[in-house]
């Protein structure tokens, strides 16, 4: 059995969703919980070093976020969910990719000069995508060159071989 460890600020807030299944499901977890004064002190530089690279980070991963939440992941009639992925593959997609590509520009990370987890969430999510339709990126090799990029991280290479293998 897993043990489980949900770490949060010491509020509700967007982890009591978690804290409602784990209670109804009858599963054991370690509810740690972070004082809003400790998290400068624990909060990596994966968020941005400065509030305003913080802001950043989270302008490129909401705006990717809300693109994904797009698909009908769920649907159950295949034909509908197929035209619906060919839609935003085909004409939603070009226009986000090619705003994430000219953000990038020619810099090798997102946002300041280190990887941060909106460089996770591009690698993630355009993986994913990929699936769908392979060809999605070939206009954009400064997005394929961060994606490798991100897989190259010593890190990241390592989870990326050990991770069960499953379509999406």
């Amino acid at each position: 059995m897993p043990n489980y460890k949900l770490i949060y600020f010491n509020m509700r807030g967007r982890a009591e969703i978690i804290r409602y299944i784990f209670a109804y499901l009858d599963i054991k977890y370690e509810d740690h919980r972070i004082e809003q004064a400790d998290w400068p002190e624990i909060k990596s530089n994966l968020a941005g070093k400065t509030e305003l690279e913080q802001c950043q980070v989270d302008a490129i991963v909401d705006t990717m976020d809300d693109f994904m939440s797009r698909f009908p992941w769920a649907e159950k009639r295949q034909d509908i969910k197929n035209q619906i992925f060919k839609e935003l593959l085909t004409c939603d997609a070009p226009p986000l990719l090619q705003n994430l590509d000219t953000y990038l520009g020619e810099n090798k990370w997102f946002i300041g000069d280190s990887v941060t987890w909106a460089d996770f969430y591009w690698e993630i999510c355009s993986t994913t995508l990929l699936v769908f339709k392979p060809d999605l990126l070939d206009v954009y090799p400064r997005l394929v060159t961060l994606r490798k990029k991100v897989q190259s991280i010593p890190a990241i290479a390592d989870w990326i071989l050990r991770r069960p293998q499953t379509k999406l």
